[in-house]
Order: C-alpha cells, then sequence, then structure tokens
C-alpha cells in the first residue's frame, strides 16, 4: 500500500527565502527516488510550507528517510523553522480509485522509434519542454541484437538496437526513444492505421504552443479547430501536427471543461497545471 503524507514547516521570523529555497531543492531530490510517486510543496499565507508525499510503500518511505538529502534537510530545519522541525500527518485513504484491474497503476510510458534521438530530444525540449532522465542504453554503449532481443522486444531479424532514452514531459507517462538499424521500418503511422497512431498533450495557450512547435521545426496541420460533442465547449480546440521525423502529436486545451456522462465510471484524467 502507497504511504501518503503531509508535512507543514512554519518559518520563524526573516527565515520564509531560505525555508522556500530548501523546500525547492528537496523537491527535485525527492522525486528522483525510485519509491517516490509524488512530492509537491505549496506555500500558505504567512509563508508556511505544505509537502504532500506519496511513497510507494512503507519502505520506500523509510528509504527516503534514510537519504543524505533528507538528513540534511532536517537539519537544515533545525535553524529555519518553529519548533526545530516539520510536522508530519499520515494519511488515510478513504476510498480507494478502481479505474484499472487490482495492481495496475496506470500508462508508465510510451516508446517512440525515431531516426535520431538527439535530434528528437531537441525538438522535444524545444516544442514542449521535455527533459531527458537517462540513456537507457547509451549510444556508445553495446548495441541490443541477437535471438534474444528478437524474442523478447518482437524484432524483425537482425534489427539492431543502438541508442534508447528516457524523457518527462510535465505530468503524464514519459517518453521511450528508440533508435534501430538494419531492420526494414514502416512510415511513421497516420491516424486511419491500425494501433497507437499519436499522443495528445494538453496545453494551457494553443497559440503559443503552435508557434514552439513550429519554430522546433514539426509541421502543423489544418487548425486549430473546435473540439466535438462532450469536449465541445468555449474555449476548447485542438490541432494536430507532425513531429520532423513523421511522428503524429495533437495539442489540445479544454479550459471550458467536458461534458462527463453521468455513468461514465472514472472522471478524465488530465495533468495538473
Amino acid at each position: 500500500m502507497t504511504r501518503t503524507l503531509i508535512a507543514r514547516a512554519t518559518p520563524k521570523a526573516g527565515q520564509a527565502d531560505r525555508l522556500a529555497t530548501l523546500v525547492e531543492t528537496l523537491v527535485g531530490q525527492v522525486r528522483c527516488e525510485a519509491g517516490n510517486i509524488r512530492f509537491e510543496a505549496f506555500t500558505e499565507d504567512g509563508g508556511a510550507v505544505v509537502m504532500l508525499e506519496e511513497y510507494r510503500d512503507d519502505a520506500a518511505f523509510e528509504a527516503h528517510l534514510d537519504q543524505p538529502h533528507t538528513q540534511e534537510f532536517n537539519a537544515a530545519l533545525s535553524e529555519v523553522v518553529t519548533g526545530g522541525a516539520s510536522t508530519v500527518t499520515d494519511l488515510t485513504r478513504l476510498a480507494e480509485e478502481t479505474f484499472a484491474a487490482q495492481g495496475v497503476r496506470g500508462v508508465d510510458h510510451a516508446g517512440l522509434t525515431v531516426p535520431d534521438i538527439d535530434a528528437a530530444t531537441r525538438f522535444l525540449a524545444e516544442a514542449f519542454g521535455a527533459v531527458t532522465l537517462y540513456d537507457v542504453l547509451p549510444a556508445d554503449g553495446p548495441d541490443m541484437e541477437g535471438e534474444g532481443p528478437q524474442a523478447e522486444l518482437g524484432l524483425a531479424p537482425g534489427t539492431r538496437i543502438t541508442h534508447m532514452r528516457l524523457l518527462r514531459i510535465g505530468n503524464g507517462p514519459c517518453l521511450e526513444l528508440f533508435r534501430m538499424k538494419d531492420g526494414a521500418q514502416s512510415d511513421p503511422a497516420c491516424l486511419q492505421d491500425m494501433g497507437l497512431t499519436h499522443l495528445g498533450l494538453y496545453v494551457d495557450d494553443i497559440d503559443a504552443a503552435c508557434a514552439a512547435f513550429t519554430r522546433a521545426g514539426g509541421m502543423l496541420l489544418k487548425g486549430p479547430h473546435p473540439l466535438a460533442n462532450n469536449e465541445d465547449k468555449e474555449g476548447n480546440a485542438g490541432i494536430y501536427g507532425r513531429a520532423p521525423w513523421g511522428t503524429l502529436f495533437e495539442l489540445l486545451t479544454y479550459p471550458g471543461g467536458i461534458d462527463l456522462p453521468a455513468d461514465a465510471p472514472a472522471p478524465r484524467w488530465t495533468p495538473k497545471p
């Protein structure tokens, strides 16, 4: 079971900026922990900081407490906050979300095969602000090939994976980029093709997003256009475009909301702002 808690730290007089700096540093460090699911920080009137934390399980939370960055943060709080430490409250979930089978959490990542991972990384960073997490398979490492990968990954005989990289864009699944050699490849999918056809990104300002997409080297199709049916509300819009290597992306925004059917089993998932 996941471990969820709230920590609150109230700064001493004149220490609000110092506390904010400490927390900003900690946020980035904790989000890199293997057992962390989320770590969000908010400020209250008066400068107090509230941290909402969720870990994979009790063991992951204990591992978090043993991290050097956690211990350094807690030590620094002794001089910065009233009481010398944050107050921590464990939260008990009242109702579990049941939008998937038992043990299934959700989409972790999507895979994209591209002709050049460095070029694709630059496009995704310039168009969407994507950040590189790590190379799963470095470009200068041994290729992934042979009977093992063919059987495990469904590769055509002779295909070599020469580079793999994991990226993240905002509050959503990661993107795993692949570069392949020596195997037959088809053109990037269109909407009418079977299988996965595009990636949709929620944006707050669709005109600005379109401009960034184009500057980065993408080619937009006609639009922006209104959304359809349940999604057709004032201010809602979408547009499709192709990345330089041909993958189809959709930019969409729905600040006007969506008419969710009364019998819908779950709310629509939308990335947090």
